[in-house]
């Protein structure tokens, strides 16, 4: 890139079989930075032998924003852009951010984000244009919050780009549901820390409840056909089993007392 340089950090914990494709697909940038996780696979040594520089971040239970704050901290650039492993930036992507950060006036941008579930691209359901927050100026980052669903903090004004990151994300029904198991169990005990009220049998209701409303009338995600329907009843189960693993902590603690 002219004048300006850019840094793509990428968080990755066991993405050896994804990594190849993001790393390739951001070759252009100046520097890549892989923040390895905690992983038992070849992600290191993968991510190596395509250029990019990898940095250990000892694995903590629930904090997703350590990486990527390692991540800003070891970066040599004055742009930094955030990719996960699962995520491919595009020809049209690259040309724009080119032209963003040349001279902006903006402290950061937002993107949107194209999800392909089961091999179909969602256009539904709340899942386009999925905005999201990866491309930031480094003196302008004061970090990233938050354990789980970590969010950066930024001082100045936020601009918008309009061609889309493309996540590959629900590559499979069995896939899903391993996710499934992961994340609930960190969300349920995220929740459980925060004293959410006692799970009774009418809060399933309403949380099931909820998620159809959303996915499927507010958001038609019925609309994206088969794959729609099967998302929708995807979100209401995974959230069933966030609140019933929560159901679970609160059973356990009280029997403990």
């Amino acid at each position: 890139m002219n004048k300006v340089s850019l840094t793509v950090i990428i968080p990755a914990r066991n993405e050896e079989k994804m990594l190849e494709g993001c790393l390739k697909s951001v070759k252009w940038a100046d520097e890549i930075i892989v923040i390895d996780n905690g992983s038992d696979d070849k992600t290191a040594s993968l991510a190596r032998g395509l250029g990019a520089k990898v940095i250990f971040c000892p694995r903590v239970a629930i904090d997703y924003s350590k990486p990527r704050n390692m991540g800003a901290k070891a970066a040599s650039a004055e742009w930094l852009f955030y990719l996960d492993a699962d995520e491919r930036s595009s020809p049209e992507l690259k040309r724009e951010i080119e032209k963003a950060i040349k001279n902006s006036s903006f402290s950061a941008f937002t993107l949107p984000r194209q999800n392909i579930f089961l091999g179909h691209p969602m256009r539904h359901g709340g899942w386009w244009p999925d905005r999201v927050l990866r491309l930031i100026k480094k003196s302008q980052l004061k970090g990233w919050f938050g354990n789980l669903h970590e969010q950066p903090g930024i001082t100045g004004k936020i601009g918008a780009l309009e061609n889309p990151l493309t996540h590959l994300t629900h590559r499979s029904l069995s896939e899903m549901l391993n996710k499934t198991n992961e994340w609930s169990a960190l969300e349920a005990e995220l929740l459980f820390k925060a004293h959410h009220p006692k799970m009774t049998w009418w809060r399933f209701i309403a949380v099931a409840g909820r998620e159809f409303w959303y996915r499927g009338i507010v958001k038609l995600g019925f609309l994206d056909g088969t794959v729609g329907v099967i998302e929708i009843i995807y979100q209401m189960f995974s959230r069933m089993i966030t609140y019933a693993k929560l159901w679970e902590l609160q059973i356990n603690e009280s029997r403990n007392r």
